[in-house]
């Protein structure tokens, strides 16, 4: 079969590999899509090379059907569609204890601590799965993943119907933030610098404001009759925005974090400090998330269709992130099946 690899240096190696059989506990799955991230491009950019290691197959976004069960395997069988939750916890931490198992102090995030989902088949503990329902289509069904970091953001910020949202950063999560944000009733309006991702953000209904020629204080200050905010959520990872957030938000209200910033950011405690805000950091997601997810997408709230820019066959993954950086896509998908030996296709 083939494998996309992170060797290092960004590059991302396509090679052959023998798929391996389940081991007890494990399910065997054929990859179908597999969706490239934000985190994907911090492996490719060497910003987690004190964690990884190469040659790392990568990936956590995906569809895919059961191929083989491992033993000891109940309630999954060959053929039946599924997704990964790839999350793998200790259960003896502190924070495993204390019931945050997704939030494990030795967590495995599958698909960046250990091997993922760019691959022909893909071995996974049986507990990461989570079933779709047969009318989901499965290229959209790759989509699960970050919907379910969505969900598990706006769940954390704990808004309520007709609450004024802000999400800062207009990409692939900040979309799908506004888009469950407005599912649990908010009104939102997005800050995005780039024309483009606007013009898509205002065609999905939303408010979509360029920080350069609006003052985004004076504009949410007027949308809100003057009191700034319900939630504001930082998508952005840019340091301007952090810094920026806390003049967005009103008196006690909250600023959840949602994106990785790889460096200490300026923040200005005195705004914190005189408004009562509230500061959340959002990380990963939860298997009730994953569900509503599911639903989500089932019933047509997450706009797939708009989303999901283009589909790449498995050979051209690297080029497919270039795209991505280079702002020319929103989400792109990876066929892991397309150009596999064919062999390893009729299987």
């Amino acid at each position: 079969m083939l494998t996309a690899a992170y060797t290092g240096n960004a590059t991302i190696d396509i090679a052959e590999a023998e798929p391996t059989p389940p081991a007890p506990g494990q399910v065997q799955l054929e990859v179908a899509y597999v969706g490239l991230c934000g985190t994907d491009l911090h492996i490719l950019h060497g910003s987690m090379d004190a964690r990884v290691q190469t040659p790392l197959v990568f990936g956590h976004e995906m569809s895919g059907t059961i191929a083989s069960v491992g033993d000891g395997v109940e309630g999954w069988a060959p053929g039946d569609r599924v997704t990964v939750m790839p999350l793998a916890w200790d259960g003896t931490c502190p924070a495993c204890l204390a019931g945050n198992q997704h939030i494990c102090q030795n967590l495995d995030f599958i698909g960046i601590d250990s091997p993922g989902a760019l691959q022909a088949r893909w071995n996974v503990p049986a507990d990461t799965l989570v079933a779709l329902p047969a009318d989901i289509a499965m290229d959209a069904a790759a989509l699960v993943e970050p919907v379910a970091v969505a969900v598990h953001d706006v769940r954390r910020s704990e808004l309520t119907p007709g609450d004024r949202v802000v999400v800062i950063g207009g990409g692939p999560i900040g979309v799908l933030i506004a888009t469950v944000a407005r599912a649990f009733g908010a009104e939102v309006a997005v800050i995005e610098l780039d024309p483009a991702r606007r013009a898509q953000i205002g065609a999905l209904g939303f408010e979509a404001l360029d920080p350069r020629e609006t003052d985004q204080v004076a504009w949410v200050e007027q949308w809100t009759g003057g009191a700034g905010a319900d939630v504001v959520f930082e998508v952005s990872g840019a340091a301007a925005a952090v810094l920026g957030a806390t003049d967005l938000a009103k008196v006690r209200g909250t600023i959840v974090v949602v994106a990785i910033h790889p460096t200490p950011r300026e923040i200005n405690l005195q705004r914190v400090f005189w408004r009562e805000l509230r500061i959340l950091g959002a990380r990963v997601y939860q298997r009730t998330d994953f569900e509503r997810a599911v639903e989500l997408i089932a019933d047509g709230t997450i706009p797939t269709s708009v989303l999901i820019t283009k589909v790449v066959p498995l050979a051209e993954t690297r080029a497919a992130f270039d795209d991505l950086e280079g702002g020319r896509a929103m989400k792109v998908l990876v066929d892991v099946q397309a150009g596999q030996p064919a062999e390893e296709a009729a299987a």
